[in-house]
């Protein structure tokens, strides 16, 4: 800019001069007409180097995004520098650090609330204020950055007033949650995607992939995640994505907390309200948007069902604190520019929709907090219920099997030309298959402190018992699970977990933790405490030390012992010998004799198969 400035100074004094001089024959030089030659000149370079600064202040505020014309992302550096730079000039705009992540960054937080005139950006003094706040996640994964950029859009769109304020709700946008695979860039990884011509990669700092790490904890990320969750507490909450799986015309497709599971009035009002305003707004606009298609190699007019987000997801974690969420699902296949315009115009319209239902929206999440009290039961496990379905009117493109010219065998083809608009089947409704009571309360054992450290993360109540002491306690044996033959996500996941049941009186010890049900994370409680939940503590293998029997016995020592207690215990024999009887493969194996033998009598651990963590009451 000052090298400008300086040419023009240099380029219209040496004009003026060289023009006085050559032309010194037809006048005499004039001293009083050299200055105001030179007046003009720095007043037409102070205005050129206004108008520069003014022109390179606001290019701040143009993204990668834009002045690439649609083709480009913005870096992780660029994303933060963008925001600090909307922070400094506008009031209504903080910025926060909080906690960090595998990456060695901090998560940072934008707040965008109109009503900040003070810029009051502590962490302390930010306050709701009796509004709603809907909290936008992007980059979970940084392969499919549509809502990083859409998001910076947005909130300089509204800090600059260029579209209407949201009057009772504030909006806040992690703007990169997956900041180590932000940084890790590339142009290739995303083998099914259609722009940007860079991108971050799926994998974090450590490779995990955080849309799966929201019940574990097993990163710094989501551990960050759950603070900033915790403290805003947001009715609202969006993150941004792209889809894989089946070709089709919209470039939109949304993926909302599965209203059964969300329940009550709550997922009623999310299910025949709020969802349907959101298609109704996007189709005037011509924004058509389709439910999530959860197909993958097949076409997807035979029908379809809902994505069922457990709570290993983002929008499932956030459905066990009652907040209403929706999954932005980008068609990867559409240029990216698009896909950037449709991403801001359903956040957009999911703004206005839930800034219009804002007294709404608070009531029935207040309300919804209210219902599992203790001795109602809680739905654990669910199905798809094809007894209930909706007609989509899908927009698609013909698609067949044809020969692989590669492999020789059938693969799937679209024909983009070929397009198409049918009644589809969607499978949307979820039935309960399992539930459990709700107890008063849980105890853990304060060895498990990797488990009470996730309850802190979490903002769960408890209380510290004061004393060793007995008590009446419902406790759980594992029956039976079966375990994936492959590592996911750092885990062998469990899975079709079964328990056992007794009522024992159990000792507790002073420092163990007692943790009421009732209080806002009693849904959370619920998933993670009991083990057959789908995404519990015990599927994701933390309690896999009590699976493995810890002492055993010498056959020909036990040989004897147990002779003796079969003769001591004639029903235990009884049921011995019949066992043999029925059970050929029992009968042939004189191990798992013994070793049956020894599961019945008290020579056998008490903590092999019993799941630690007791419940009280209900």
């Amino acid at each position: 800019m000052f090298d400008l400035v300086r040419y023009n100074l240099a380029h219209y004094f040496f004009i003026d001069i060289s023009f006085t001089f050559k032309n010194r024959d037809l006048y005499i030089f004039d001293k009083n007409y050299f200055m105001k030659q030179v007046l003009a000149i720095l007043c037409w370079s102070f205005f050129l180097f206004t108008t520069v600064a003014t022109s390179q202040k606001n290019n701040d505020l143009i993204i990668t995004f834009e002045s690439s014309k649609g083709l480009k992302t913005a870096t992780y550096e660029e994303v933060i520098s963008y925001y600090l730079a909307l922070e400094k000039k506008f009031s209504s705009i903080a910025v926060y650090e909080v906690g960090q992540t595998d990456s060695g960054f901090p998560l940072h937080l934008i707040v965008f609330d109109p009503s900040n005139t003070k810029r009051e950006i502590s962490k302390e003094t930010f306050s709701k204020n009796g509004k709603n706040l809907l909290l936008i996640n992007n980059g979970i994964h940084p392969g499919e950055p549509d809502g990083i950029d859409a998001s910076m859009l947005l909130f300089r769109d509204f800090a600059e007033k260029k579209i209407p304020s949201p009057k009772n709700t504030i909006i806040a946008t992690i703007p990169v949650y997956n900041i180590g695979g932000a940084l890790n860039r590339n142009s290739t990884s995303r083998t099914n995607q259609n722009g940007p011509e860079e991108y971050g990669f799926r994998g974090n700092a450590r490779n995990y992939d955080l849309n799966r790490d929201f019940i574990k904890n097993d990163t710094k990320n989501a551990r960050a995640f759950a603070e900033i969750f915790h403290w805003l507490n947001p009715d609202l909450f969006i993150d941004n994505h792209v889809s894989n799986g089946a070709d089709y015309q919209y470039i939109l497709t949304h993926l909302f907390t599965q209203h059964n599971k969300l329940g009550g009035e709550l997922g009623k009002y999310l299910h025949t309200s709020f969802m349907p305003q959101i298609e109704d707004s996007l189709h005037q606009k011509n924004w058509d948007i389709t439910p999530y298609v959860n197909v993958f190699n097949r076409v997807p007019e035979k029908g379809f069902s809902q994505f069922m987000d457990s709570p290993r997801y983002a929008s499932g974690y956030t459905t066990l604190f009652n907040t209403l969420g929706l999954t932005v699902e980008t068609h990867m296949l559409k240029p990216y520019k698009q896909r950037v315009q449709g991403t801001y115009k359903l956040m957009k319209t999911f703004i206005n929709i839930a800034d219009a239902d804002a007294s709404k929206i608070k009531t029935l999440r207040k309300n919804s907090f209210e219902k599992y009290k203790v001795c109602s039961y809680y739905p654990l496990s669910w199905e798809v219920d094809s007894s209930k379905t909706s007609i989509l009117n899908f927009k698609g493109f013909e698609g067949k099997m044809i020969p692989s010219k590669i492999t020789g065998a059938e693969r799937l083809k679209y024909y983009r030309d070929k397009p198409f608009t049918k009644d589809v089947t969607y499978y949307n409704y979820f039935k309960a298959m399992d539930s459990v009571s709700v107890p008063s309360a849980y105890i853990v054992p304060k060895g498990y402190w990797n488990i009470i450290d996730l309850l802190k993360f979490n903002k769960i109540e408890f209380a510290e018992i004061q004393k060793d002491t007995i008590i009446a306690a419902e406790v759980y044996r594992i029956k039976s699970f079966e375990t994936v033959k492959n590592p996911f996500e750092g885990h062998y996941l469990h899975y079709k977990t079964e328990v056992t049941t007794n009522k024992e009186n159990v000792s507790v010890k002073k420092g163990d933790i007692l943790v009421k049900t009732q209080q806002q994370g009693v849904r959370y409680l619920l998933e993670t405490l009991e083990p057959s939940a789908p995404d519990s503590f015990f599927n994701w293998n933390f309690f896999d030390a009590i699976l493995q029997q810890k002492e055993g016995f010498s056959p020909y020592i036990w040989e004897d012992m147990a002779e003796k207690f079969l003769n001591e215990n004639p029903e235990i024999k009884k049921e011995f010998e019949t066992k043999k009887q029925n059970e050929p493969n029992f009968a042939k194996n004189w191990y798992l004799q013994l070793d049956w033998i020894h599961k019945q009598s008290p020579n056998y651990e008490k903590s092999h198969l019993r799941y630690p963590i007791v419940r009280v009451g209900g």
